[in-house]
Parts: C-alpha cells; structure tokens; sequence
C-alpha cells in the first residue's frame, strides 16, 4: 500500500531528499571551478586553491548527520522585526545553508537570525512564530516529527520527546555537537557578541563546553571575514580532551579552527621534568611576573661613556647624559624590552643627526639608518641594552641563589624562593629538564621581550584548572580579541585551582568578561549527580548544585565488592546496554584493572580513542576524566581517587569529577570504606 502523497512525513522526506540533492549540486559547483584564468601568480593560486578545499569539505554530506533538524513557520506579521520579509513562510532549520539552483534557501543555518525562535520561542514569547516542528532521526533517515503550535492558546506547553530523546541518545565515539538541542539560556550566550568576554560557570552535564564550541561557530559565521584575519582558537586540559571535542565544529562546517593545550602554547622548551606542588603553586602565582621582569630589565645599564660616531671627517658626539635621557625614557615608555632595544640606536642616531643638522647639514632617513648602524653605536646599544634569551633568563633565576633573591626579595618569602631554587647547577638551556610551570615562565618572558601575536577570539575549556600565570600565557593570545572561559570551580582539581573567576578573570586580562551561570543539567541522572552533589558543601561551598532536568532517571548503584574480578563483572553487566562504557580509577590501579580486562577477554580502550561498536570500554585514569563522558560509567574504589592527590580537598574535587562522568548510569565499587564526606 502507497504512502498518501499529502502524508506530512511522506512530504518531509522529499525535502530532505531535495535537500541532499541540492547540497551535492552546491558542492559540485565548487569542484568544478577553474581558476587558471583568475590567479595572478602561483601564490594566489595556492591559496584560492586551499580555500576552494576547505569549502568543498565544509559542504560534505554527512549520511549520518541530519542536514535540517527543525522547521519554523512564521505568521505573517507586518512590522515585527523578526518576522520582517518572513511573513507566512517556512524555514527548514540545519546545521549550515542549502539552496537550489535559484537560489533560493531550501535549509537556513541555524546561526542565522531567522533561525534565533527555533531555541528562543515559547508560548509566552512566540517570537511571531506559528509552529515549530522537530525532526527525528535514525542515522541520516528521517523517522518522526513533533509539533508545537506556539500562537495556539488552546494548546497547553508541553515537553517535547524528540528533544529528549536527542538529549538522552546513547553515544558512541567522540563529542557530537548539540545544535538539535540548544536550550534558551545556552542560546543566549552561543549569539552573545564578538567584543564581550564571557565567562561560563557550568557544574557536570551543564552543556558548557558545547556551549563554547557553538558560540566559536556562531562568531564564525557572525564575523567571518574578521575571524578569518585574526584566528580563532579552542585551549583544552589535554590531548584525550581534544581528541573527544575534535568532530564538534567540522559537523557544523567550520575547519580553520586550531585546537591546543596550554602547554602546546607554551612550547618553547622541552618538558622532561615535573615539580612538586608546593613549587609549582609559586611558579604559577602572578607575582612571578613582576619577577621576571624586574630580572630581565636589571640588565639595563645606564651609559657613563658618551657615544663618538665618525662619518668621513667629522665625529659626532652624543654625550653621556643625552643617553641616560634616552634611557630613562625608553623605561618610562614601558614597551617591551626588545622593542626598546631596537629603538635605542635609532634615537641616538636621531640626536647625531640633529647636531648635523645644527651644523648646516641636510640629513635624510638614509643617513640615520647608517648612523644607527654604526660600530660605535652598535657597541653602546650591546653595553646599555643587551639582548637577552628569555629561556636564559628563567634558568638564571632557577638556578642562581642570589640574583633570584636580588628580584624576588620583595616579592617573594625566603620559603618560597627555596622552593623554586634549582638543588644542582645546570649547564645549559637545552640540559635542563624543565617543568610544564618553567615553560609558562620562559612564556612571560619571551612577552615582556616581544609582544606575544593576539587572536580574535580564544575559547578556554576546564579553565578552573589553570594557575594565574597560565591564565596571563593564555590572556596574551587574546589581548585584541576577546574569550569564552569555560569550567566549574567545583571541578578544580590542581593545588592552584581557582578560587572566583572574576579573580581569574582579572589575570587573563579580560576583568569586565561577564560571568553566567548554567545550572540545568541535561546529561547527568538525577540520582548521580544529587549523590556527587553531597560533596559540594566540602569543595565549592555556596555553589548552586546542579539541577537534573532529564524525564529519563537512568540508574545509579553503590555496590561493595571483594576485589577486581568483581569490577570487572561490574562493567560486563554495563556493557550489554547500547551505548559507551567508561572504567573510572585512581591512577595507580589502571595496570590492574587493565590486566584483569584482559584476563576477561574484555578489549579497551584509552581515553581520546575513538569507540567502536565492537569496543566500547575505555579504562579511564582519573586524572584525565576531566571534560569526558560515557553513556555508562563504573567508577572504582572512590577512596584511592581521593588518596591520588596532594591533599583531600583536591581529591575530593576530584572525585566530584569522576562521578559525574555517567550519561545513563553509574555503578559505583569499593572495597576500601567510602570518604565520609558522600556517606554523612
């Protein structure tokens, strides 16, 4: 029996199909071009070739990936400005732009404006919008649809299951975007503006890092051709982190977008060497900086010789006390110690020339580049002003007792400069083993020598992690631009973790970024996260907990058990749902539970590798679960997760993490006694 041909699903179905259709034409049309006859040399060729590859990727159809997810019908209502031109029409909603062979748009980017009611409309606020559809899917198949008649006062507001479902859908594999599920209040800072840094306080499940990676897209598309000039970046904790998040902006067409670590940023030096926490805490406190640059500009010196520069038969002399006038006002200028440097010949070949023109002469910029080129000034620059290496300078101050007290005196305790003074003596730059906290030093001095290169706009995920001198490192990435500061100061798990975030914000450098807060959870149970809530009182007090808002309860178990056998059973049990399995452990009991796994015949994985349907267990260290999850999660032995750290409160944050990293359901084990704190 035929589908009726006025079926709504039936008629769904073929736009989708026309959809697809046309999207393959708009990426054929781009394959197609010829650009022989447009490029002027093989440089412009290069790069119009590279941008025309990046477009036919960005208009990939991906099979499995719904090419429109909504539908917006607008009243017709003259005057309104979001309805302005989109009176009585229909807008089919999708992750970037389709249209046919006239132009016209068959699916609307879900950044643009007449897209906004799709996640802002509601029955009191319809937004002059008649009725908005939600698709389901089953892989790239259209299978459903869901109405809701928002200028219909006879229909009451109601959840709507398909959002639920697309909210509560099992994962396998990395991070997928939420573009189906944007909430209002995620919405309103994914289009917040380009200019304002804003801060995200977002406890587990909160969206917050889909919520960066989305507002990245929206500024890409709001503010494409500035981005495009100045960059954009995305910094997470570690590569596992960045390997999860990877897919999140190709899906929604954007591939120019570099993904690092605060440590890839720093880079400079080798790290081979790790400090303990009481050094690294000072190496990353702020005042380091006014350290390091008291000990870089301690190598100005203040000329007593004057400066004799001959040209043919005559000498020129710039005297002593003109020079110390230079000096002083290259240091009042407070620019960076190179730049002053090498304006320095060049203002005393300025002065040279205004006694030559004193004297009748005629000199050009010709003559003050010769003149700043000179032995004898080239000689007084090296004496006052010497070039110095930033990563020479940190491994001074490391290693020399006294000069580190000469600039930390004021600064520092004695304590404190005992605790980051190398024990032996090290020969050079490259012997040294530096700590990832040293290479953060030789960071802020190699700024206050040349000004670091600013992006458009930076998005920092985990940020509550970071020490003060880490937020300066990732603050000079952005000094022109602006950021997205996401994290949960519940979740901070270093002996530096932040305490306030306006405090964090003042040392990137963005102290007016507004701070907003998301509170509805949407992937973590309830249960789960009301037992990881028990601990919040211990680790962020005043904190609001975070509010479960899912219909789907999951499941949530305590189970002692007789050792690892039994957890390994445990995460058998979990592996017959469908969906992701992740093993949660101290780090000292990962080799094993990776042994028993294998005596059990159960293949894993590690963190950042990608799932497969026939491997759907990763086994977990709990110092990288930050920022992951997994649609079932056996967390082993909370105990030992707390024992892994410098000190309890650290540990129990990072139980706290490790709690919450269950989309579906949460088997907890132990053998040892559970920490008071989740048992009072």
């Amino acid at each position: 029996m035929s589908t009726p041909i006025d079926d709504p699903l039936s008629r769904e179905r073929s736009h989708l199909a026309s959809s697809r259709a046309a999207l393959r034409a708009m990426r054929e049309d781009v394959e197609a071009l010829d650009i022989k006859d447009v490029t002027a040399n093989w440089v412009n060729a290069e790069v119009l070739a590279r941008q025309i590859d990046d477009r036919i990727k960005a208009l990939a159809d991906l099979s499995d990936t719904p090419l429109f997810f909504g539908r917006l019908d607008y009243l017709h209502a003259p005057g309104t400005e979001l309805a302005e031109g989109a009176g009585g029409e229909q807008f089919y909603i999708g992750r970037r732009h389709v249209h046919d062979a006239a132009g016209d748009p068959m699916v609307i980017d879900w950044r643009a404006p007449v897209s906004q009611p799709f996640y802002r409309a509601s029955k009191k606020d319809p937004m002059d919008v008649a009725l908005r559809r939600r698709f389901g899917y089953t892989g790239g198949g259209l299978t459903a649809y869901e109405d809701e008649h928002l200028s219909d006062p006879a229909e009451a507001a109601r959840t709507s299951k398909l959002l639920q479902q697309e909210i509560e859908r099992p994962r396998v594999g990395p991070m997928r975007d939420i573009v189906a599920t944007i909430q209002p209040e995620q919405d309103e800072i994914v289009r917040s503006g380009l200019g304002g840094t804003v801060c995200v306080q977002g406890g587990p499940g909160t969206g917050k890092t889909a919520v960066g990676l989305h507002r990245v897209a929206y500024l890409l598309y709001a503010h494409r051709e500035r981005l495009a000039r100045t960059g954009t970046l995305v910094i997470g904790p570690n590569r596992s982190f960045l390997n999860y998040i990877e897919q999140v902006l190709p899906a929604l067409g954007e591939l120019t977008v570099r993904q690092a670590t605060v440590d890839d940023l720093v880079g400079q030096v080798e790290v081979r060497g790790t400090d303990e926490a009481a050094a690294a805490v000072v190496k990353g406190d702020a005042r380091m900086a006014r350290v390091l640059r008291s000990a870089l500009y301690s190598h100005v010196t203040m000329p007593t010789e004057p400066v004799v520069v001959v040209r043919g038969s005559r000498r020129w002399r710039v005297a002593s006390y003109e020079l110390q006038d230079i000096v002083r006002e290259l240091l009042d200028r407070e620019i960076r110690y190179g730049a002053a440097r090498e304006a320095l010949p060049q203002r005393i070949a300025h002065a040279v020339l205004v006694q030559m023109e004193r004297s009748g002469e005629a000199p050009d910029d010709r003559v003050q580049d010769a003149v700043a080129r000179n032995a004898a000034v080239k000689a007084a620059v090296k004496a006052i002003w010497p070039a110095v290496e930033p990563a020479k300078l940190v491994l001074r101050l490391l290693t020399d007792e006294e000069f580190l007290a000469e600039h930390a005196r004021e600064v520092l305790t004695e304590e404190e400069r005992k605790l980051i003074l190398w024990a032996r003596p090290v020969r050079s730059v490259k012997s040294a083993k530096w700590s990832a906290a040293d290479a953060v030093l030789i960071d802020e001095a190699t700024d206050l020598d040349r000004r670091t290169q600013s992006l458009g706009h930076v998005v920092l995920d985990e940020a509550q992690d970071l020490s003060p001198m880490q937020y300066r490192a990732v603050g000079r990435r952005c000094t022109t631009g602006s950021a997205t500061v996401l994290g949960d100061l519940a979740q901070g798990t270093t002996p530096w973790a932040t305490r306030s975030w306006a405090e964090a914000l003042a040392h990137l450098g963005k102290a007016d970024g507004q701070v907003e807060e998301l509170t509805a959870g949407f992937r973590v149970p309830t249960d789960v996260i009301a037992y990881a809530s028990r601990l919040l009182p211990h680790i962020a007090p005043g904190l609001t907990p975070v509010a479960s808002v899912r219909e789907n309860p999951g499941f949530f178990e305590v189970r002692e058990v007789g050792g690892v056998a039994e957890v390994v059973a445990a995460c058998g049990e979990l592996l017959r749902h469908e969906g992701s399995t992740g093993l949660i452990a101290a780090d000292a009991r990962i080799p094993e539970l990776a042994r028993a796994l294998a005596g059990a015949g159960i293949g894993h994985l590690s963190p950042g590798e990608e799932t497969t349907e026939e491997t759907r267990l990763t086994l977990v260290p709990a110092s990288l679960a930050k920022g992951l999850e997994y649609d079932y999660v056996v967390l082993d032995e909370p105990a030992a997760v707390v024992a892994g750290e410098p000190d309890e409160r650290t540990g129990l944050r990072r139980l706290y993490v490790t709690l919450t990293r269950a989309v579906s359901g949460l088997t907890v084990t132990h053998t040892a006694p559970l920490p008071t704190e989740l048992t009072d």
